[in-house]
């Protein structure tokens, strides 16, 4: 048994099943989220018809998630020199999901890019393919043992945000995924697009249905964005940037619904006046700024 497989056994503990799903998902990735997206389709197609399978939807959905990043939250996990080992979050302030809502980073300067197996489900997918970060052990080192298949590789700090640069530039959404089979944590970050992405697929698909609207597999960073007026003149780049349909240009009039926003931040990077900007509101989601998640969870960090 190779070294990254018993660390992955000991993470787990008693918790055998985890262990070996765990395994399973990451040394058969593209196999494993095609084979949830089916599921997903499935589901989605007896929603009409079934009510109880509502709750096969919500099985799936509580148990892969994903958290929006603004760039300078990610700045900060990037720059981690320690270990970070905070939560659960039991109140949802910032990870308001019910079984993976711990950020634990074990030796955060160790780092590995793969190809996403969301893109590799496709036969034209955004390039390029390399773009699953893990942070910390013992999933970096499991990369390398066991996902040669998928190009994993080790990276550096620069490596892995140019790669996540590159990608905000081509309008992708940075996420940080938790996952049941990665110990309730986080530990991957991905670069993500609503044509590519499996987890915004899978959501799209279930939001259709009548009594699911509020089902998602990703959380808003927690950000909203304000606009200075004297600085914007209507070009419509932030419209266009938007994935979440909350920004709206029409007839030169621009609409913002904060109630849609996802505070990815790509809005106000595109904006050429520089107009735009992110700001937190009272009273809703917490970002994912390792600064304020400590102050949340005070306690919590070891």
């Amino acid at each position: 048994m190779k070294d990254s497989t018993k660390m992955v056994f000991r993470l787990h503990g008693w918790r055998v099943d985890r262990a070996l799903h765990n395994y399973l998902y990451f040394v058969f990735y593209d196999t494993y989220v095609k084979g949830a997206l089916y599921l997903t389709k499935g589901v989605v197609a007896l929603l009409g018809r079934f009510s109880p399978t509502r709750h096969v939807a919500r099985f799936i959905f509580d148990r892969y998630h994903a958290k929006v990043l603004s760039r300078g939250d990610l700045s900060k996990i990037l720059q981690l020199e320690e270990t970070v080992d905070l939560g659960p979050d039991t109140t949802g302030r910032i990870i308001p999901f019910r079984h993976a809502n711990r950020i634990v980073l074990r030796e955060p300067t160790h780092l590995a890019v793969m190809d996403c197996p969301c893109k590799l489900e496709l036969d034209d997918p955004c390039q390029p393919v390399a773009s699953c970060i893990a942070v910390g052990r013992p999933l970096v080192d499991f990369w390398l043992e066991h996902c040669a298949r998928y190009h994993a590789r080790r990276i550096n700090r620069e490596e892995a945000l140019d790669i996540i640069e590159r990608h905000r530039r081509s309008g992708h959404v940075t996420q940080a995924f938790f996952k049941v089979a990665t110990g309730g944590s986080m530990g991957v970050i991905c670069s993500c697009c609503p044509r590519c992405c499996v987890s915004m697929r899978a959501t799209a698909l279930v939001q259709r249905i009548k009594g699911a609207e509020g089902m998602s597999q990703y959380a808003p960073s927690g950000y909203k964005v304000a606009r200075d007026p004297e600085r914007c003149r209507g070009c419509g780049g932030c419209a266009e940037a938007c994935h979440f349909g909350a920004v709206e240009v029409r007839e030169g009039r621009r609409a913002y619904h904060p109630e849609r926003c996802f505070g990815c931040e790509l809005c106000v990077e595109r904006c050429p006046e520089g107009a735009l900007s992110l700001y937190l509101p009272e009273g809703g989601l917490l970002p994912l700024d390792l600064d304020l998640v400590r102050e949340a969870l005070a306690g919590g960090a070891r």
